[in-house]
């Protein structure tokens, strides 16, 4: 069998490489996604939702740059969320709990619709590397396949063993197995690889369920979505459930311990700080009587439960004795049980900014490879990886994301500066710039660069210019109306807030923290016409123009400090540099600079143990 060359050849089709494939075919490259299961195509392998905190602001970056997961999440979702509401804007998350079925037969729809991706069903069981350069894969069944750029997307299946209790079996994920080869051969070319461990709950009968005993859990009334685009959404949402572990589960999971792989030695890789499994949070948070459960449907259509919050490797029947005593679980009946899985990931620091390998070039790596956790995750390094990669097959300049552009640039200089030995997991604290990072203004940040690169089309350039056009006007509007005591005085009064005894411009009363633009509507008969004119991009640019008005000061501080720290991003550092020759660095300092090499004076600041002295022996060094 021969199949043509490639420009790009995307190993993996979970959540980095449908992102990878879909942006480098988008962008003109010949693609080629290989897969050992296409009916699996964009899997959801644990729980069936997607964004969540600083995980929804990733999504939504991920769309405005032009990618498909907030397309394909709004138009599988069947409840729609946003966290966080109660606190500031920079905080706020969006969410979707999805169908899983819908969610993978929409990605494969979307792939299949793009005439630049091709696809064959197979593992790759080897990188063609000629002269430290990747050319191709060679796969299973012997066929080598030849490609520009190779982006290796592998999640948790290279070498993949899943733990039930004393049960040791090999595979990728539930139902799948692993992938040989890679590992050894890249360890042979000099990478170095390490272990790391997940896991996933029981999935349940919700039939064999009483809802009754448990707090519900309804979406919100307004389905916002993550896409900037008009996407379809369904006219109503399936419920949550929230319940509660107790004394009584505990106990019973304790007797499994001894028999536990994560008790007795067997699992050697660490898992997610973040989101440990049921019998861990047991063991670390011995004081604490109870635990929240989140019972979550997988579908539309499926009695499937996906019982968040109980991520177990115990042995099934100490899983199902235990969930038993949960309220509402008395009679649960299991689908199947729950199980980590231990596979091989390589230390990120061994790649470049662009997700390319320092050892070898043109070869890209995406998602749990990196030691990242989770969909969102590994869908922004598929994304960039698949920019880069096209950008490399055709001699293009490559495309990163500063950490005052994006989580995706947050996610990726961490993972490279600072390199992993747990499952990454972002979080708005990891940003220092979340106030400009916000989910709402993605598009305002990442749609010129996705529309320059040919990535964003025609339609997102289009809305984001009448979105400007509209923040704008509203703040045009406000600026120049002014309202009396007789008319705002009851809304203040209404609001808690300290009446006026003059009139005022109604910009000055937004500048309240009380007080939001939508209640100073019935004042401002203007702004109600524009609002009624322009649907959902009004609501959107009156919220943006709020957010302006009410944290102006600290926007202002963190763009001067986004600017200041990028002046040492534009000083580059000599690739290969012999640190140890200088002198004045400190001892740490030249051994971590040596081992990391970075590739600028930005991101060796960012290095743990780099200090400011340090980093001024450098600044002389080269010149500055």
């Amino acid at each position: 069998m021969m199949l043509p060359s490639y420009d790009v050849i995307v190993v993996g089709a979970g959540h980095a490489g449908c992102e990878a494939a879909h942006a480098a075919a988008k962008l003109g490259s010949k693609t080629l996604l290989i897969t050992m299961d296409m009916g699996r195509m964009g899997q959801m392998s644990c729980n069936p939702a997607m964004g969540g905190i600083a995980k929804g602001q990733i999504i939504r970056e991920i769309d405005a740059l032009g990618g498909m997961s907030g397309i394909v999440s709004d138009e599988s979702l069947i409840q729609f969320r946003m966290l966080n509401r109660s606190k500031g804007p920079a905080m706020w998350s969006p969410r979707t709990q999805n169908d899983r079925e819908l969610f993978n037969t929409t990605w494969r729809k979307y792939l299949e619709l793009n005439t630049n991706v091709d696809f064959w069903q197979d593992m790759v069981v080897g990188i063609q590397v000629e002269k430290g350069q990747a050319t191709g894969v060679v796969t299973q069944m012997g066929v080598k396949i030849q490609a520009k750029t190779v982006i290796l997307t592998s999640g948790t299946f290279l070498n993949g063993v899943i733990h039930i209790g004393e049960k040791r079996f090999g595979g990728g994920r539930a139902g799948e197995k692993a992938a040989t080869g890679i590992t050894e051969q890249l360890t042979q070319l000099g990478f170095r690889a390490g272990r790391m461990k997940t896991g996933t709950p029981p999935r349940i009968d919700g039939r064999s369920l009483d809802y009754t005993q448990m707090e519900i859990q309804e979406g919100d009334p307004d389905i916002q979505g993550f896409s900037y685009l008009d996407t379809q959404k369904p006219t109503h949402q399936r419920p949550c459930h929230i319940t509660y572990t107790n004394a009584k589960v505990h106990d019973i999971l304790r007797t499994g311990f001894d028999r536990s792989p994560m008790f007795n030695g067997r699992i050697q890789g660490l898992g997610p700080r973040y989101c440990p499994s049921i019998e861990d949070k047991i063991d670390r948070f011995a004081d604490k009587d109870r635990h929240q459960l989140f019972v979550e449907p997988e579908g539309w259509n499926t009695v499937e439960i996906y019982v968040n919050g109980f991520s177990s490797s115990l042995p099934e029947e100490v899983q199902l004795h235990a969930l038993q005593q949960v309220p509402g679980f008395q009679h649960a009946r299991m689908f199947r049980p729950g199980y980590a899985i231990e596979y091989d990931y390589f230390p990120p620091e061994q790649l470049l900014h662009s997700l390319q390998t320092k050892l070898v070039s043109h070869l890209f790596f995406a998602g749990q490879i990196n030691g990242t956790t989770g969909y969102e995750e590994a869908a922004c390094q598929g994304l960039m990886a698949g920019i880069n990669a096209h950008q490399k097959a055709h001699g293009l300049d490559e495309i990163v994301l500063s950490r005052s552009d994006a989580y995706i640039g947050v996610l990726i200089d961490d993972l490279i500066t600072k390199g992993t030995d747990e499952p990454y997991r972002m979080f708005t604290s990891r940003a220092e710039y979340r106030i400009l990072l916000r989910q709402d203004n993605a598009d305002e940040r990442l749609t010129p660069l996705g529309y320059q690169l040919g990535l964003a089309g025609e339609e997102r350039w289009k809305r984001l210019q009448t979105k400007r056009n509209l923040t704008q006007e509203t703040e045009k509007i406000l600026k120049q109306t002014s309202v009396t005591q007789e008319d705002i005085n009851p809304i203040l009064e209404r609001l808690e807030a300290k009446g006026i005894d003059q009139k005022v411009k109604a910009i000055s009363l937004v500048g309240r923290p009380q007080i939001g633009i939508r209640d100073l509507l019935p004042c401002l008969p203007e702004l109600q016409k524009v609002l009624e004119q322009n649907g959902r991009l009004a609501e959107e640019a009156l919220d943006q123009c709020e957010i302006n008005v009410k944290y102006q000061g600290y926007l202002h501080r963190e763009k001067e400090q986004a600017e200041k720290m990028a002046r040492l991003d534009y000083v580059k550092l000599p690739k290969d540099f012999e640190y140890h020759k200088l002198t004045s660095l400190s001892m740490e300092a030249r051994q971590k600079l040596s081992h990391h090499q970075p590739e600028n004076l930005g991101q060796a600041s960012r290095i743990s143990g780099i200090s400011p002295a340090d980093i001024s022996v450098l600044m002389i060094y080269m010149g500055r």
